[in-house]
């Protein structure tokens, strides 16, 4: 397999967000398949003329979330959409399904020919909003060599924002880390308690002590904060920062985004 610092053209690379439109049978849903997949292409355009080297795709309009399982009628959509962003954008890209629905965003990832998940509860279990999130490494990395899609990446979050971490309060997010490298994760995201917070630098550095793995910033990176971070973070994930506002519910701002790459690429 390779290693996620393959995947991209550049060292510490920007991953930006496409936050899909509520999906099928979700209680927010309005739009139109056709119409989230135009949007989602739309902004995929807007992140790529703004030289971001990746992209991801997230089911963030569908609350309140499934608890580990979504139905067939978001595999398929998301598949439908993350295909023709792949195609569109020609960039590696990645995709996430709420709550925990790690599974289905391995099969989506496979079919739309994606280069990696993100996955929640890959190791150790939390409670979340949605209710207690299990393990998910053994039965996901099983399903990813039966299906034959080995080339799918996972990248997994530790101490995972919007989660209640008390059961495992006992382990640092170090440990974490160095449980996720042992039990054969790609990757490692840190992020802060809520979207649009930043990571502890604290945290940061302790994933970064505790694991050879990449690790990637996943939430709360901005323009204004990206030289606190860049030293120590592989890569960064970015959604909030590149909307209108700052806030992850609205429209991507072009301006915002050429911000934040300007701000990147003064750093390289």
């Amino acid at each position: 397999m390779s290693q996620p610092e393959n995947l991209f053209s550049t060292s510490k690379p920007v991953v930006a967000m496409i936050h899909l439109g509520a999906l099928p049978g979700t209680p927010a849903s309005g739009l139109s398949l056709a119409d989230i997949k135009k949007q989602a292409l739309h902004e995929a355009r807007i992140y790529r003329e703004a030289g971001v080297h990746g992209l991801m795709l997230e089911n963030m309009h569908d609350t309140p979330y499934l608890r580990g399982r979504v139905g067939p009628e978001i595999v398929a959509a998301m598949a439908i959409v993350a295909r023709a962003v792949k195609e569109t954008s020609r960039l590696p890209c990645g995709v996430q399904i709420l709550a925990g629905a790690n599974l289905e965003a391995m099969a989506v990832a496979h079919a739309a020919g994606l280069d990696f998940i993100r996955a929640e509860g890959f190791a150790f279990a939390h409670v979340a909003d949605e209710g207690f999130i299990q393990s998910s490494a053994a039965e996901l990395l099983r399903y990813r060599r039966t299906i034959g899609a080995e080339n799918v990446q996972v990248w997994t979050d530790v101490k995972k924002k919007h989660s209640s971490h008390a059961i495992t309060a006992d382990l640092s997010v170090g440990e974490t880390a160095h449980a996720v490298e042992f039990m054969r994760g790609d990757a490692v995201i840190v992020t802060g308690s809520v979207t649009g917070d930043a990571p502890k630098p604290a945290d940061v550095a302790a994933v970064k002590r505790s694991t050879r793995l990449p690790v990637y910033l996943g939430s709360g990176v901005s323009a204004e904060n990206l030289k606190t971070f860049f030293a120590s973070a592989d890569g960064f994930i970015v959604g909030s920062e590149f909307k209108a506002g700052g806030h992850w519910s609205r429209a991507v701002d072009a301006k915002r985004v050429e911000r934040f790459m300007s701000a990147h690429t003064k750093l390289s």
